[in-house]
């Protein structure tokens, strides 16, 4: 179905007076987020918080991204961020010397390649780093890289740099037939592409709420599979990670033969970050009702059409002509070292002209990142087109 625009300009003021395409770096927080963290404030300012309403807000959230996934409520864990999702689901997997994990660091965010190294450092664990392909994940060759002693494959469902889509279900399916965990880091896809954990075959997913979701920083979730969560121990346990059966207090504590909580709802720890709570219940309850699979081909339209509309200007758009590699990314000029510059003096120019007329963006790895969401529209990318093609004529000239 065609986006509402309507409400869109209702909920997005964000979108208005600039041209904002960083949702890869955090996304536009809808009217209704803020005015739920709003009356959290002036709850906790005026002394009038109630605790249920509070729970009650949890479990919105809860239960909204297990409808967003395909997903049960129980198959959801509360977290701070992707990196404490992933080292949730890591930590609880219990491998010993001699194990091995696949991944390809080429392609992944610094936070889900450290916490393997660091267990290869502390416990033996054999990291198997495939190297990319061209710019693409090596689904081919980390399935090959898979043997009896592989407990994990891990990715990004929509690369680091420079943001193409994995092919999460042919791998997911490799997994699945030799038993190993399948966990994938999917914060620069959930909320703008359908994800479908069974069809995907995904045992585990670390998202955080401030980029596709459309929320704040510091609130994660992390879905892990309930054939997997029932046999896995977390390393750090509280009170909400324990059954207790419903309607006993927060506080209350069992005796020393305790049941640890059905599902993911055992990595839950402590108190949650409320004001987090209120912004994501709200920004996931509206992604729900537009519903993922329209803003997916609503922000893969865009995305083709800057693609294509920069290529024809010459530009070096990464991975060349627009195809099923772009979901929400547009990568523009040549990998490097940085993570926020660029040593390429026309990307350089080219983003500070960007800047200077009002498209908010971001670099990294030396590329710019051009990025969308559901608020984005066609006068966006006839906007950044225009302003590509000034620049490369007054730079041509110059």
């Amino acid at each position: 179905m065609p986006i509402d625009q309507e409400l869109i300009a209702s909920e997005f003021p964000g979108a208005e007076g600039q041209v904002y395409l960083d949702c890869a770096a955090r996304g536009l927080t809808p009217r209704r987020a803020r005015t739920a963290v709003d009356a959290v404030l002036d709850a906790g300012m005026d002394g009038t918080g109630d605790k249920e309403a509070m729970f009650a807000s949890i479990e919105r959230v809860r239960s909204g991204f297990a409808r967003m996934i395909h997903a049960d409520a129980d198959d959801i864990a509360i977290t701070k961020n992707v990196s404490e999702g992933l080292n949730v689901i890591i930590a609880s997997l219990g491998l010993t010397a001699g194990d091995n994990v696949v991944l390809c660091t080429d392609l992944e965010h610094p936070n889900n390649v450290y916490p393997w190294l660091h267990l290869r450092e502390r416990l033996g664990v054999e990291v198997r780093n495939i190297p990319a392909v061209g710019e693409t994940m090596p689904v081919e060759q980390m399935i090959a890289a898979i043997d009896d002693r592989t407990r994990c494959v891990t990715v990004a469902s929509v690369s680091f740099s420079p943001g193409f889509l994995t092919d999460m279900a042919s791998l997911g399916a490799a997994c699945r037939k030799h038993g190993a965990f399948y966990l994938v880091d999917g914060v620069q896809s959930v909320g703008i592409v359908e994800t479908n954990i069974d069809d995907l075959n995904i045992d585990g997913l670390a998202v955080s709420t401030q980029k596709g979701l459309l929320g704040l920083y510091g609130m994660g979730l992390v879905y892990c599979r309930r054939q997997w969560a029932d046999r896995m121990t977390p390393v750090y346990l509280a009170r909400f990670g324990v059954d207790l059966g419903s309607g006993v207090h927060e506080a209350a504590l069992g005796s020393d033969n305790y049941e640890l909580m059905p599902g993911a709802r055992r990595f839950d720890l402590g108190n949650y970050n409320y004001v987090g709570a209120a912004a994501a219940a709200e920004s996931i309850d509206l992604l729900n009702v537009i519903q993922v699979p329209d803003i997916e081909s609503h922000v893969r339209t865009l995305t083709h059409r800057l693609a294509n509309g920069l290529l024809e200007l010459d530009l070096p758009v990464a991975g060349g002509a627009a195809g099923d590699h772009l979901t929400s990314l547009v990568c523009v000029g040549h990998e490097g070292s940085g993570h926020d510059s660029t040593e390429d003096k026309d990307m350089e120019s080219l983003s500070r002209h960007f800047s200077e007329n009002g498209v908010k963006h971001s670099i990294r790895r030396g590329r710019i990142r051009l990025s969308f969401h559901v608020y984005n529209t066609a006068d966006d990318v006839a906007a950044v087109l225009s302003l590509a093609k000034s620049w490369r004529e007054g730079w041509a000239a110059a």
